[in-house]
């Protein structure tokens, strides 16, 4: 199983509502956390056509704030692979009402693993970067999995 080259992004909007904010109007980063998320599921989930599961997240990097009354424009992609693990690079751009030109305000890696009905890790088809940037990517989430490993997978 092998998937040479790019793989299509999942492009998600949301709406920032008030119970989505803080005290000063700012949308709180769990929310953002559990929209991008979501976003890398759907990225995995299209690139393997399985289940998956977050496993971990890696090098979230907060901006700038979102408040409310802003989209939020998430896009995911599949940017590196192992046997049974496939890391989404996600990032988040704010778009205000006025303007709607995208400020980024987060990025970072989201690990899933592909499951079966049992909830057991199954393979998925391997990633073959292609370009200069999907090879920048590769690497770097390359290099943020071989970080968390403590238990030798």
């Amino acid at each position: 199983m092998n998937n040479s080259g790019g793989s299509d992004p999942v492009i998600q909007l949301n709406e920032v509502f008030p119970g989505d904010t803080n005290a000063l109007n700012t949308l709180f980063g769990g929310r953002l956390m559990s929209i991008m998320d979501t976003a890398a599921g759907m990225a995995a989930s299209k690139f393997c056509s399985e289940d998956v599961v977050t496993i971990s997240v890696d090098a979230l990097k907060f901006k700038r704030p979102a408040y409310q009354g802003d989209v939020i424009r998430t896009i995911a992609r599949v940017v590196w692979t192992s046997p049974r693990t496939i890391g989404v690079h996600v990032t988040s751009c704010r778009l205000s009402r006025k303007e709607w030109n995208p400020e980024e305000i987060c990025s970072g890696f989201f690990f899933m693993v592909a499951v079966d009905s049992s909830m057991k890790p199954t393979e998925v088809p391997q990633f073959t970067p292609s370009g200069e940037e999907e090879e920048r990517l590769y690497n770097m989430a390359k290099q943020a999995r071989d970080g968390m490993r403590v238990d030798g997978s």
